[in-house]
């Protein structure tokens, strides 16, 4: 491991997991944590709830599609629908860089209390704290989340099974290259939109549809690749794509292209993927189809029994290759 901190040991891919499995986790374990999900579930009397916590540093604070303020509720409200929770309650703690212009301020909040009301979610306690000039680089956010998982609900990293239906909710990489897009002032024919959104009402017409979905996950950092990966090991499976069936927008694919990057290691915040069992497979693609975030829905593969742990892609021509877990820092301060 190396000796210090590195901007990839937030980036979500190998180095971010070898940072959690070998120093964090460790010291802190315990039954709720080792569940290594994106919210913690929680027995209260009686009541099942999800608790999560995420903090948001994306460079530059506004950008096509969003600003750190929405992106901070969607986050947030994300990490809970995907262990099938309803949102409710949301914490925002902001660190603020001495000398923030307070239009800025008033912007990234006014965002965020939009953003809480189309969610359904109340932010119910907060915090404010203001480092020197330099050190904060204008405004992180952290917000706490809290919701409750109706009864039947039980998804989760571990429960995917072979044989089980991989289906994507729509295309991916929007969101970190229209974030690059911005920050280093890349000119594109089309302008990119991040895909920032909540997804629980999506979650939830696709629970309706297919009550015995195994696993929810929304591929942010490291992308589908992260994703994926993380998921073939916690469930112990391997995973078939077809590469051709994961839609990317033109304007993401041909700026990748330039950049040298794989749509699939590009961060997105608008997207699921799921693991369905093959019966209820058609239902809830239909259902997320139905759905406005859903529109652009497939079928991208499927688990099976064979090589677990890994995660295979059918390319376009017919050969096949590895998807491998992002090894560091593919696009910085994304999320």
């Amino acid at each position: 491991m190396e000796k210090v901190i590195r901007l990839a040991h937030g980036a979500g891919g190998q180095m971010m997991a070898e940072l959690i499995r070998g120093l964090l986790l460790p010291p802190l374990d315990n039954p709720w944590l080792r569940q290594m999900a994106d919210a913690a579930l929680l027995e209260v009397g009686g009541a099942r709830l999800a608790l999560s916590t995420d903090s948001f540093v994306v460079r530059p604070l506004f950008f096509p599609g969003g600003d750190i303020g929405s992106l901070a509720v969607h986050g947030t409200v994300n990490d809970l629908a995907m262990v099938g929770a309803r949102p409710l309650y949301l914490t925002a703690g902001l660190i603020l860089e001495e000398g923030l212009e307070l239009e800025v301020l008033e912007r990234v909040v006014a965002s965020m209390a939009r953003a809480a009301r189309t969610a359904g979610v109340l932010v119910v306690a907060g915090d404010t704290k203001v480092v020197e000039r330099g050190h904060g680089d204008g405004l992180y956010i952290n917000t706490t989340g809290v919701g409750v998982v109706p009864a039947g609900v039980e998804v989760g990293p571990e429960r995917g099974r072979p044989g089980d239906i991989v289906l994507l909710s729509g295309t991916i990489g929007d969101h970190g290259i229209a974030v690059l897009s911005q920050r280093e002032g890349l000119g594109f024919e089309t302008v990119l939109q991040s895909d920032s959104a909540p997804l629980h009402t999506l979650v939830e017409a696709l629970l309706r549809a297919a009550p015995h979905t195994h696993t929810l996950r929304d591929p942010t950092r490291g992308g589908l690749a992260a994703a994926l990966n993380e998921l073939a090991s916690a469930s112990g499976v391997g995973i078939e794509l077809d590469e051709a069936a994961i839609p990317v927008r033109p304007a993401v694919r041909a700026a990748c292209e330039m950049l040298g990057f794989d749509p699939l290691d590009v961060a997105n915040e608008g997207k699921l993927v799921a693991f369905v069992p093959p019966e209820e497979a058609k239902a809830a693609l239909e259902a997320l189809r139905a759905h406005p975030l859903g529109r652009e829905a497939s079928r991208i593969g499927f688990l099976t029994a064979e090589h677990p742990g890994l995660v295979l892609a059918r390319t376009p021509i017919g050969g096949r290759r590895v998807v491998n877990m992002p090894p560091g820092e593919l696009l910085p301060r994304i999320c």
